[in-house]
């Protein structure tokens, strides 16, 4: 259980770093738009985030799997599974938003044709 809080102890200035940026853009786009907007742009600028981290420090923690490199893999490794964590909130926080703010769910739009000349009837 000491070896799990000490490899997480090491996520923290990762963690650190995430909300300040997290505050950054919040605090632009509520200014800028409004809270719900600046909500939908944190929850997207998150999951690009996380995504990153977790394909970046997944290719390291290879890349130190076939090093032999424990202790590099080791702090990968705890990265990634910063990263998928990170993914599964905000997806999760994405789903809570949608349900109670419908209207920034997507919708589908209908393709239409525009016939121009020599075609125009």
């Amino acid at each position: 259980m000491l070896g799990l809080m000490a490899r997480l102890s090491r996520m923290v200035p990762l963690l650190l770093a995430m909300a300040v940026i997290a505050a950054v853009i919040y605090l632009v786009v509520t200014y800028r738009h409004s809270p719900a907007r600046a909500k939908e742009a944190l929850i997207t600028t998150f999951t690009w985030l996380c995504g990153a981290i977790t394909v970046f420090f997944g290719l390291a923690s290879l890349y130190a799997l076939f090093e032999n490199n424990s202790g590099v893999l080791d702090l990968a490794a705890s990265c990634v599974a910063v990263g998928v964590v990170g993914l599964l909130v905000t997806r999760w926080c994405n789903h809570v938003f949608l349900k109670h703010n419908p209207h920034y769910k997507k919708k589908s739009q209908k393709a239409t044709t525009k016939l121009r000349w020599p075609w125009e009837r």
